[in-house]
């Protein structure tokens, strides 16, 4: 009987691998497959809490973090349709939750407003709130509806990376389940050291974008010195040396999404990643001043892809890939969101829940 439990959850799990692979945005049967594998998984885990008590962890996503990061994104948006549609403008700033921009022309004005509506068209998290003053002075807020299908897409993106983070701790008994709008609550049956666990979120990932130094063999740096501004990190999967600029072009805070995928042409397993406003243009520059040559992306001082830039990115998304699984593609997408999710996970509550007594 154990060993069938033992097959349950791991059947379990491998599905719910599966489906967060292949679950995008949008994808409602993907996600309804997703919710019913997590439903079965906390069922199986209440009865194991029960019988053999364990522990019990609540976190509270930023929700604060989270209005900050959207309204900054917002005011990216509104420059970016500005300088592309040449509408005169000024004095673009974020004030009280809002962004504030004044537009003399009223043809600038309804331009702008329409263009943020087409674009933002279907997506319930970008619906806007537009509001003018009648001087030129243009007020854009998430609605409250937005606001709240924001927050319930970050909850399911903490879950998600929570879940593959526990997994690539080793822990493999556990449930995940958003609790009330803005929690999230781990169950971890057997269990009687919360704190290992939520150790392993007090530390941030690190993500960082690095030009690659081409000056002399990663191999020969790795046995000398390497030259000033650089360091000898290690291949993700071969442990192959790369010789790297030790500063950042880029970091975590400039990802606005990452999810697994596959590649159009080869299917491959990828992990995918788009940049915020901030990170689009600052890709784009650096993609335009280095073509020909090779830029490192590195998570926790691991080279995970080391591609030759072909021609400057301005779209402000790129791919992860290189003969992985897409278990390897999964949990590299998923380090990528625990380093791009507003804010941090805040610990409210961890406890040891005992069995329940035997009658």
């Amino acid at each position: 009987m154990p060993m069938h439990r033992s097959n349950f959850i791991t059947r379990l799990r491998v599905a719910l691998a599966m489906a967060a692979a292949i679950a995008m945005p949008g994808a409602a049967s993907a996600d309804a497959q997703l919710d019913k594998m997590r439903a079965k998984v906390a069922a199986f885990i209440a009865d194991k809490m029960e019988k053999l008590g364990g522990s019990r962890i609540v976190y509270r996503v930023d929700t604060d973090g989270l209005r900050e990061a959207v309204v900054a994104d917002l005011r990216d948006d509104v420059y970016k349709t500005l300088r592309e549609g040449r509408i005169a403008f000024s004095g673009l700033a974020i004030r009280d939750g809002r962004v504030e921009v004044n537009i003399p022309d009223a043809k600038g004005r309804e331009q702008l407003t329409r263009k943020l509506a087409s674009a933002t068209e279907g997506l319930p998290t970008h619906a806007l709130a537009v509001t003018g003053s009648g001087d030129g002075l243009i007020r854009l807020a998430p609605t409250e509806a937005a606001s709240a299908a924001r927050l319930h897409e970050l909850v399911d993106d903490c879950i998600a990376m929570i879940e593959q983070r526990l997994k690539d701790a080793g822990v493999t008994l556990a449930s995940v389940q958003p609790e009330g709008t803005d929690r999230i609550r781990i169950f971890l049956p057997g269990m009687t050291e919360p704190e290992r666990i939520t150790a392993i979120f007090a530390r941030k990932v690190k993500v960082s974008f690095r030009q690659v130094d081409l000056s002399m063999p990663a191999e020969q740096a790795q046995r000398g010195a390497p030259p000033d501004g650089t360091e000898v990190l290690l291949g993700f999967k071969d442990n192959k040396p790369y010789l790297v600029a030790k500063h950042s072009a880029l970091d975590g805070d400039d990802i606005s999404y990452a999810g697994p995928g596959f590649a159009s042409g080869t299917k491959e397993p990828v992990a995918s990643f788009r940049f915020n406003g901030r990170g689009t243009r600052r890709f784009a520059h650096i993609t335009s001043e280095n073509v020909g040559k090779p830029f490192a992306i590195v998570l926790d001082d691991k080279v995970v892809s080391a591609p030759e830039i072909r021609e400057p990115i301005t779209g402000g998304s790129g791919q992860i890939s290189g003969n992985l699984t897409l278990e390897e593609a999964n949990s590299i997408a998923m380090m990528l969101r625990a380093a791009s999710l507003p804010g941090r996970l805040g610990l409210v509550e961890q406890q040891v829940v005992q069995p329940a007594a035997k009658p």
